[in-house]
């Protein structure tokens, strides 16, 4: 029996995951996730892992609507209010998308920058400033927060399995940071989706997940796999058009609850 085994938020893009027992999902996706960004001062374009490996060891901790925590090794815990309405905006770009945000404040960005050795700031997005997700796949309305594309991610435990006996070690999950993991389906059955349901919401799989040099970082420890793993061994069966593809992307067909072990039924 298919069933939801796994259930992660990351309030701050590129930071550390957190795992969740149940969550509320709202316009955007898992309430909470990837509301926050770290840009570069100057340029305001975002920064990730894949500039600075040490955004592993970043853990933001979402703390309902009016708060987020930062902690990092080393620096003494920092609690940073939700922008109100008079904060001022700040000009960010992610990908190809241009928008205007709230600043976070000088606090948020002294402590940022002094932890990741260069001059950035912290924004957050509400809904009503959320980007419109690419119409290829998506309807109009449908918004996206911080995420690279889509405001949720899916991938099969049996999928992470499978890579993991070709790696020829165990792949942790958070490596490829998703949103929602489900067990009880073969390997990458996921990839034929179309739509599913978990509990009582419905979902649209809407475009796989490209991958990138992101997935050759440990986690833990934030250090870089020598031999591009898993990456390489994902393109050895996983590529196709010059992207590697592992996991799917979705869209909630509305707003609703979720919990681990929640039953999953593919509906298309």
């Amino acid at each position: 029996m298919l069933h939801l085994s796994g259930l992660y938020r990351y309030p701050l893009k590129s930071a550390a995951g957190e795992a969740l027992h149940e969550a509320t999902l709202d316009a955007l996706g898992v309430q909470g996730d990837r509301r926050w960004m770290v840009v570069d001062t100057q340029t305001g374009r975002f920064l990730t892992q894949r500039l600075l490996a040490q955004m592993t060891q970043l853990q933001a901790r979402w703390l309902g609507s009016t708060q987020l925590q930062l902690c990092a090794p080393g620096m003494v815990d920092l609690k940073v209010a939700v922008p109100d309405e008079h904060a001022p905006l700040r000009a960010v770009t992610i990908w190809r998308d241009s928008l205007q945000v709230p600043d976070a404040g000088d606090e948020a960005a002294q402590w940022l920058s002094q932890w990741l050795g260069r001059a950035c700031r912290l924004v957050q997005v509400s809904e009503p400033r959320a980007r419109q997700v690419d119409m290829v796949y998506a309807e109009v309305g449908d918004k996206v927060a911080f995420a690279d594309g889509f405001p949720l991610l899916l991938i099969g435990q049996a999928s992470l399995d499978d890579l993991s006996s070709r790696v020829g070690q165990a792949l942790p999950m958070l490596r490829f940071r998703p949103n929602l993991v489900v067990s009880g389906s073969e390997a990458y059955a996921e990839d034929s989706w179309k739509r599913i349901r978990i509990g009582e919401l419905e979902f649209r799989v809407v475009k796989g997940c490209s991958r990138c040099i992101m997935t050759t970082l440990d986690p833990q420890t934030g250090e870089r796999s020598a031999d591009r793993e898993p990456l390489t061994t994902l393109k050895t069966y996983r590529e196709r058009e010059g992207e590697v593809y592992f996991g799917q992307n979705l869209i909630a067909c509305g707003e609703g609850h979720l919990r681990l072990d929640m039953p999953v039924q593919v509906l298309e």
